[in-house]
């Protein structure tokens, strides 16, 4: 079984900076694909913000956080990083990490849909004030 716990939310003005973090464990088989995603107050879905392939460090990232968030992976550690910078009061959300194996047969959009993740750490919130 694989767990996820992430840390590293809080409050911050707009403009600046947060790192969160995402410890793994479990099956490594399991979570080939990590991803964070966000869910803002009021909306139903979670929305995919950024995931990386273990194996080729390939990522991909939501349109609205492009150039603003990096993520990356410490395979030592067993841990994926969200660090995100120029933030706007808009990315304010429940944070969360999400793994699963089967991202092969998946395209770039696909790797950002919720349904697709079997695996979900428990989330960070993230406020951002204007």
């Amino acid at each position: 079984q694989v767990q996820l716990v992430e840390s590293g939310g809080g409050s911050v003005q707009a403009g600046g900076s947060l790192r969160l973090s995402c410890a793994a464990s479990g099956p490594a088989y399991l979570r080939g694909c990590m991803a964070w995603f966000r869910q803002a107050p009021g909306k139903e879905r979670r929305e995919g913000v950024a995931r990386i392939y273990e194996g080729s460090s390939s990522t991909y990232y939501a349109a609205s956080v492009k150039g603003r968030f990096t993520i990356s992976q410490d395979n030592a550690k067993n841990t994926v990083y969200l660090q995100m910078d120029s933030l706007k009061p808009e990315d304010t959300a429940m944070y969360y990490c999400a793994a699963d194996s089967r991202c092969g047969a998946w395209n770039d959009r696909v790797s950002l849909y919720d349904n697709n993740y079997r695996y979900w750490g428990q989330g960070t919130q993230v406020t951002v004030s204007s």
